[in-house]
């Protein structure tokens, strides 16, 4: 038996139950674990008997703790799909902090979107942090691209290299031995 504690944001332990409980019956279901959440300290007790499920158990609670959606932290119990954050305090200080969510989210979503359509990816700018959902060619591409911004890059820049990785992408998930 594997236990682990998680704590979570106030404002995230509603998501996380869902209405009438409905979100936390569907992870215990769909991991095999037991979910005990408690609403004043935001602590999440997970205890799961099957290493895998339990730890998607805990990528899922973790991706709701940074601001996913239920629905979008769902997507970690697929086979292909893994979790990455990115605490922004280990590479700005707290006063640039605004700043550089700014540009990671850009005028209007503009670049944050971008970044999700290019590579099909799922992003939250929560707190100060940034979490990726998506699999893991793709996840490491945005984080790459992310930390470009982070370091200051031009959006220009970092749109080209988008543009680069997408078709890398698409490339490497071509099947060769249809085309031969």
């Amino acid at each position: 038996m594997q236990v682990a504690e998680l704590r979570i944001p106030d404002d995230r332990i509603g998501a996380l139950i869902g209405k009438e409980g409905e979100i936390k019956k569907r992870i215990e279901e769909r991991t095999g674990c037991r979910i005990k959440i408690n609403s004043k300290t935001g602590i999440v007790t997970i205890e799961g008997e099957e290493a895998i499920g339990f730890l998607k158990a805990r990528n899922l609670i973790n991706a709701v703790a940074h601001g996913f959606s239920p629905e979008v932290a769902m997507k970690l119990l697929d086979e292909f799909s893994i979790l990455e954050v990115i605490d922004l305090t280990d590479y700005v200080p707290d006063s640039a902090l605004h700043r550089v969510k700014g540009r990671i989210i850009g005028k209007e979503g503009k670049v944050r979107r971008a970044i999700e359509e290019m590579l099909n990816v799922n992003i939250s700018i929560y707190g100060k942090t940034v979490a990726i959902i998506g699999d893991p060619d793709a996840t490491g591409a945005a984080r790459e691209a992310i930390m470009m911004l982070v370091e200051g890059a031009q959006h220009s820049t970092v749109q080209r290299f988008l543009e680069r990785k997408r078709r890398d992408l698409k490339f490497r998930s071509y099947d060769w031995r249809d085309v031969i």
